[in-house]
């Protein structure tokens, strides 16, 4: 059977990750987070205090950066490698979901970014989800899913995420910081958050993971 390309983009806490692992489990294709390469990336800036608003620091900062995914062996998910480093867990944190928006926007960090990203998918079989992958990293995606949600059933959404990893986290805070990330995202002069012309939209404020999940695979199986 043929393989395809599906890139999913939307807002955050659409869940984007959610619909997109669903997915690649059930098709048995290779899921790709192209999120976690930018939080990634931003957290080895702020590791080591790279002014990424210098862009020569940003350019030799890069140079020292190896990404690459690697499944768990307990849950078979993949997750983030920083230099060898499993940072899965580390790039989930509030101070990195700060600044990935403004890292993002950066010329080099997105062509650093988009590189690896196309080569990932010179294979097929992938679904990759992020901001901007059925715009520009796979303008001839197979099939494209523009995700959107109410902004306060998001805003539960990340809350709910997020007070696990840290139980002082306040329902403002994580409010805050989508509103700025949905500004960024979209008002970026590189590759900003945009609906493709030929993406198809899915709104899953109502929905289930069952139901949305239903409902990708129909849009699959169109294209197959």
């Amino acid at each position: 059977m043929k393989k395809i390309i599906i890139a999913i983009d939307g807002w955050s806490s659409c869940g984007k990750s959610t619909l997109a692992k669903q997915l690649a489990r059930s098709l048995g294709y290779v899921y790709i987070d192209s999120g976690a390469m930018y939080r990634a990336i931003t957290l080895y800036c702020l590791r080591h205090h790279i002014d990424w608003t210098d862009a020569s620091a940003v350019n030799k900062g890069l140079a020292h950066v190896s990404l690459h995914f690697a499944p768990n062996e307990k849950t078979a998910q993949s997750e983030m490698y920083l230099n060898g480093e499993n940072v899965e867990y580390l790039i989930r944190d509030l101070v990195v979901a700060e600044k990935v928006s403004e890292v993002a926007a950066i010329a080099a960090v997105r062509t650093f970014a988009v590189n690896q990203q196309q080569m990932m998918g010179l294979q097929r079989g992938i679904v990759m989800d992020g901001r901007d992958i059925g715009s520009t990293v796979f303008p001839d995606a197979e099939l494209k899913i523009f995700m959107t949600a109410d902004q306060q059933v998001r805003v539960e959404r990340r809350y709910k995420e997020m007070v696990i990893k840290n139980p002082n986290v306040t329902i403002e805070e994580v409010s805050h910081n989508l509103e700025t990330r949905d500004y960024i995202d979209s008002h970026r002069e590189i590759s900003p958050l945009r609906m493709s012309p030929d993406a198809v939209l899915l709104d899953n404020t109502n929905l289930s993971m069952t139901e949305q999940l239903d409902i990708a695979l129909k849009l699959v199986s169109k294209k197959l």
